[in-house]
């Protein structure tokens, strides 16, 4: 009876169900949905890096582009045999440009910005070459889409009219029947790719928003139902002990006194009585005991809920024993900064597994976090980190950034306890 009482049982989710980043399982429900398998099966670095660019490959826009690039490339029959190898070399150009672009995960990297710079220019090249084939073009119209992904509307609106402008001039130049209704019938159609492309990437930004804010409301809500527990028992160990308890020590009172009378004294079902009577009182106080001792918050639920929506990176938690926090502040202090670090190496690092892990020591919490990314250059220390700073500093903890032996980011926290 006096074995320690969590109140916690172990939820999993059907198979069907389960979701998270690197597969994680938990017992909340989802608010948000989302399209697509949440994480790859990994076997090896090789492995998910091969079936990650697979996977890439086989999105709409890629197939889309590629479909467009081997239409452009049957074009190529009626190309000057004069012009033929720098015209098959430039469209091969652009359709690398186009596959490294997103495969290679360049997207918001100058290496990303400069393809894209790079694109329209091979682009034109390919017009300059192939004046009666009719189709290079449409190379104008795959970047542009692109464009409008990467770049603010506003900016690829000035690149796609300045790309415009040299294809009319080359037309004009190479004599073409119409320069000017080739060139505005082409603008139409990245005008559209631009939009699609534009409103695309908003409705996506838009979903990993609300995802992010679910997850964020999820691990809340872990907490505070953690909380609500831990006070229930607070209030049904009180209600024992203050009114069981009192009773039955009034109950034991009494059956000594009726124990100290000669009639009564022989009696062996008044002996029995009181021997229950200490024992059920004993049992109480035990009950009591157990009820009262907390196993803390549960962080694991709360940081795999934070997890969740992510594809990648993967979430690694290994929390040790003796580590029971039990004041909400703290826990909402290691959830952001948690949540933080799996942000910025989502962003920034291109990591695909983040590990974390929490101990105690010296009577303080101690969490570390580190992917197995890579920064890019110095930490410029942006409103994320600066508020994880910020919570830190109003529990009187401590707060570290060192690179690992990888080249990775490392977050060291000493929190109070």
């Amino acid at each position: 009876m006096s074995s320690r009482v969590c109140g916690r049982t172990p939820v999993s989710l059907p198979p069907s169900r389960a979701s998270g980043a690197g597969g994680h399982r938990s017992g909340l429900p989802e608010v948000t949905s989302f399209t697509g398998p949440i994480a790859l099966a990994r076997r090896t670095p090789q492995h998910d890096r091969m079936t990650s660019s697979i996977h890439k490959l086989l999105l709409p826009f890629n197939l889309a582009g590629l479909c467009t690039l081997s239409a452009v490339a049957l074009s190529l029959r009626w190309i000057a045999p004069e012009a033929a190898v720098l015209g098959w070399a430039t469209l091969a150009a652009f359709t690398l440009a186009f596959l490294l672009y997103d495969i290679a995960r360049l997207r918001d990297t100058w290496a990303g910005h400069a393809l894209l710079v790079l694109m329209p220019l091979l682009a034109l090249l390919l017009l300059w070459l192939t004046p009666r084939s009719g189709s290079s073009q449409v190379l104008l119209v795959v970047w542009t889409a692109a464009a409008a992904m990467a770049w603010p509307l506003r900016w690829a609106a000035v690149a796609v009219l300045l790309a415009d402008a040299a294809a009319y001039l080359i037309l004009l130049r190479q004599g073409h029947f119409s320069p000017l209704t080739v060139t505005l019938m082409y603008l139409g159609f990245q005008a559209f790719a631009a939009l699609i492309a534009h409103y695309a990437t908003s409705a996506e930004r838009t979903r990993d928003a609300l995802a992010r804010v679910n997850a964020d409301l999820l691990a809340t809500r872990a907490l505070l139902a953690d909380g609500a527990r831990d006070s229930e028992r607070v209030r049904v160990a009180r209600e024992l002990h203050d009114v069981l308890g009192h009773k039955l020590t009034a109950m034991t009172l009494n059956l000594r006194a009726l124990g100290n009378d000669p009639a009564l004294a022989g009696r062996k079902e008044l002996h029995v009585a009181q021997r229950m009577s200490q024992e059920l009182l004993g049992d109480i106080r035990g009950v009591v005991q157990s009820l009262r001792d907390s196993c803390g918050l549960d962080l694991a639920t709360a940081l795999h809920a934070l997890a969740a929506p992510l594809p990648r990176p993967r979430l690694q938690l290994d929390i040790a024993d003796d580590v029971h926090v039990t004041d909400p502040v703290l826990a909402e202090t290691v959830l952001r900064i948690v949540q933080e670090a799996l942000t910025n190496s989502a962003r920034h690092a291109d990591a695909d597994t983040v590990r974390v892990a929490l101990s105690m020591r010296d009577g303080a919490l101690q969490v570390r976090v580190e992917d197995d990314g890579r920064l890019r250059g110095a930490l410029s220390e942006g409103n994320g980190i600066a508020g994880m700073r910020e919570r830190v500093a109003a529990l009187g903890g401590s707060l570290a950034f060192a690179a690992n032996a990888h080249g990775a980011l490392r977050i060291d926290a000493s929190l109070p306890a």
